[in-house]
């Protein structure tokens, strides 16, 4: 049996809220990962699915207003949108998201830029969430681990602060790592490459999500990625993990480790 640990992306302090731990929101969230993986993975495979859970250590609050968030908040806001639409102010940023992508997207963007700050900026919850982390990687012994959005952050520091975790196959999806914002600050840096314990590293990303960036993939920032492939999920909610749980791509990644790299994809 295949052992696969999630670890999540942003806005996820509302399984906390209604699961009452963060031990029970793991649960919750490993649910929802199998339900949207299961709709995907070969019928033959059989899988052991937790999730690390660490979101309680980088919610802050839900803010709707842009203007209304912190000084640090905001420039990571506008530092990732002005990549795409150059020169907007942290309220037009959320705008543009607003009108480029729906209201939904607007407050993930949010959202988005409230956690990355408070992972990146406040140390004690950076090191709390590397821990919890570090502690499912420990107590679940993963061959795969699947980080999405934030999560890939959270994983990539993780598995450089532990080195004696050693997994067959990280898988990133919808990953910012390479987003200059969080590279330059990336614990080691991102010149660092691949963590020691990692044999292989695929990196998946929708070729609309525009939390991974640059578009070329991780691989044109990053050493040590083996593949980068894009992908197109097809719906809108692409920023979402059951988006990418639920693309074949991604399951057969996962579930396929000894497929060969490719000549022209692999790094």
């Amino acid at each position: 049996m295949l052992r696969v640990l999630g670890v999540h992306g942003v806005g996820t302090y509302r399984y906390l809220r209604q699961a009452g731990s963060p031990g029970d929101a793991a649960v919750a969230l490993a649910t929802d990962w199998f339900r949207h993986l299961g709709t995907a993975m070969p019928p033959d495979s059989a899988v052991d699915l937790h999730v690390a859970y660490y979101g309680h250590h980088v919610y802050s609050g839900f803010e709707e207003d842009a203007a209304q968030l912190l000084p640090g908040e905001r420039e990571m806001l506008a530092s990732w949108v002005g990549q795409f639409g150059p020169g907007l102010d942290p309220p037009g940023a959320a705008d543009w998201l607003g009108q480029s992508y729906g209201p939904g997207t607007r407050l993930f963007g949010l959202a988005f830029a409230r956690e990355l700050h408070t992972y990146l900026g406040a140390a004690e919850r950076r090191e709390a969430s590397i821990a919890a982390v570090a502690d499912a990687v420990a107590a679940h012994r993963p061959d795969v681990i699947v980080a999405h959005s934030l999560g890939s952050v959270v994983a990539y520091e993780t598995l450089w602060a532990h080195e004696e975790h050693e997994v067959d196959l990280l898988v990133t999806l919808g990953s910012p790592l390479a987003m200059p914002s969080v590279l330059d600050r990336l614990r080691p840096g991102g010149d660092a490459g691949r963590p020691p314990g990692v044999k292989r590293w695929v990196n998946l990303a929708d070729v609309a999500d525009i939390v991974a960036v640059p578009a070329g993939g991780l691989g044109t920032r990053i050493a040590g990625v083996d593949r980068d492939i894009p992908i197109t999920t097809g719906i809108w909610e692409f920023q979402t993990a059951g988006a990418y749980l639920r693309s074949p791509a991604v399951a057969d990644v996962i579930f396929d480790q000894a497929k060969p790299l490719t000549a022209d994809s692999s790094r």
